[in-house]
């Protein structure tokens, strides 16, 4: 019988430890996964979440950001990234990987009392993997596969996902990344060949380096930091497991100290805990974003918009109000009026979402910058939008059986007439949606990586990633060599 994870325990030998951080280290370092579905999950997530990266290398503002630190460092055996010539150490490396994935917030989501991105571990996972498997070769050892990559992914999305069941970092105003640093530096650590202690060592670091102020997320200062928040933290996390490994000393109760700990400083003493037993339930149930670039509790506000487009699109000028309906935490991060100032900002707002899907009946990454931007009848929309909660959506939300992001919407016209109210409950890329889902997550994977790759090239990443199962047996650095230029 699991008894749920709080802070602290007492170890005869040791002393005071907290007892959450050797929970987290003991499932790392033991937990065997046995779902298939939550590896056949993993394989879909990875090449959802590659192909992201893939098509944020198209914008410029993202490709700016990526490369060695020092232009012209040389790394033997180093990560290289994919969709470009970089070869990198492997802290670099997992920045360089997790910006690309995250920039167009079009990865996968998990809504809890915090919500995050948990692919955004693969920046940290993809890097060392790439690194340990070229290093092996190189010392004519055998390379890791393909599985140990997705084995680092369910795990990463564990730690983060369980953590964010019951711990809202935003209600301190903290940003979600944390908890990616936290499971990055777990994974991470035992991929380059940790034991428990090194695992827990710099688990300790992660919480004590805390995390970013949410501050670039919501207005006035909302900006493109939000976009590659996770490569930092993913890629301080191997940076973390690095100096663990070197033997470097952890700490006993970086959380529950009193008045020094992460609890009492940042958590106004509220007590972490792990909501449920730490498995493969993340994976299995996590959200993918397979229609819009857009911020996930916006996706069947998109939906619906996108499904409302037919009827409303020659009546734009005699549309009077707009009805959306949606759950708190849609409310509290997404609703937003008044100008907005960066495709960050733009795609984080609920109304902006709404209107350009009523609009132009779909929604690209390509519509958060200035020259669409521009249109002059999306804030005209978005003056006559009413965003108001049911109470309903937000218990469902919670619940862990339904874990629904739903919303609503409704235009009404100066007539008096009105389109129906057109509700979608839960996204395409949710589990209930799963098998609709999963061609259109392929269609977009080809999508993405058509922007970027020769059709000859294009093939063979497609050869070998819609393989299924033979994938896992695939050396991870021949995987990756797949990807680059």
């Amino acid at each position: 019988m699991f008894k749920l994870a709080g802070t602290t325990a007492v170890n005869e030998k040791t002393g005071e430890r907290d007892a959450l951080i050797e929970e987290i280290a003991r499932y790392v370092l033991d937990k065997e996964i046995t779902s298939s579905e939550a590896f056949e999950t993993a394989r879909y997530g990875l090449l959802d979440t590659l192909g992201c990266g893939i098509l944020a290398l198209r914008f410029p503002e993202c490709a700016k950001m990526l490369g060695p630190i020092v232009p012209g460092t040389t790394v033997p055996n180093g990560t290289h990234v994919p969709g470009t010539s970089y070869v990198l150490d492997p802290v670099a490396g997992a920045f360089n990987i997790g910006c690309m994935i995250r920039w167009l917030d079009y990865n996968d989501t998990w809504l809890a009392a915090e919500w995050g991105h948990p692919s955004d571990n693969l920046g940290g996972i993809l890097a060392v993997a790439d690194f340990l498997s070229r290093t092996r070769v190189a010392n004519g050892k055998a390379p890791l596969k393909v599985r140990n990559v997705l084995e680092g992914m369910i795990k990463a999305h564990e730690i983060q996902g369980v953590l964010a069941l019951e711990n809202s970092l935003n209600r301190v105003g903290l940003d979600h990344v944390l908890f990616v640093k936290v499971a990055t530096a777990a994974v991470a650590t035992k991929m380059l060949g940790g034991g428990k202690n090194e695992i827990m060592n710099a688990v300790s670091h992660a919480w004590i380096d805390n995390g970013p102020l949410r501050t670039y997320r919501h207005a006035p200062n909302t900006g493109s930091r939000k976009s590659w928040a996770a490569g930092d933290a993913t890629s301080r996390g191997v940076a973390l497991a690095l100096i663990a490994m070197k033997g470097e000393m952890g700490y006993q109760t970086p959380l529950s100290a009193p008045g020094w700990g992460f609890q009492d400083v940042m958590f106004k003493g509220k007590e972490l805990k792990l909501a449920r037993p730490l498995g493969s339930y993340v994976m299995e149930n996590v959200l993918f974003k397979v229609s819009y670039p857009a911020e996930f509790h916006a996706q069947t506000a998109a939906e619906a918009a996108v499904k409302l487009h037919p009827v409303v699109a020659g009546k734009l000028d005699q549309i009077k109000h707009i009805t959306i309906t949606t759950h708190e935490s849609a409310i509290r991060i997404i609703d937003k009026k008044g100008p907005l100032y960066n495709p960050a900002d733009r795609d984080h707002c609920i109304q902006y979402v709404t209107a350009v899907g009523l609009i132009k009946g779909n929604i690209t990454a390509d519509d958060y910058e200035d020259a669409v931007a521009a249109d002059p009848r999306i804030d005209a929309l978005r003056e006559k939008m009413a965003v108001v909660e049911n109470k309903q959506y937000s218990i469902d939300y919670l619940d862990p059986d339904k874990r629904s992001i739903a919303n609503a919407v409704q235009v009404f016209f100066e007539d008096g007439t009105s389109t129906e109210n057109v509700e979608v409950e839960y996204p395409l890329g949710h589990r209930f949606r799963r098998e609709e889902a999963i061609p259109k997550i392929i269609t977009k994977f080809s999508d993405n990586i058509a922007t970027h790759y020769s059709a000859k090239q294009q093939e063979r990443i497609k050869e070998a990633c819609l393989a299924g199962e033979a994938l896992e047996k695939m050396a991870v650095h021949e995987f990756v060599n797949l990807f680059t230029l």
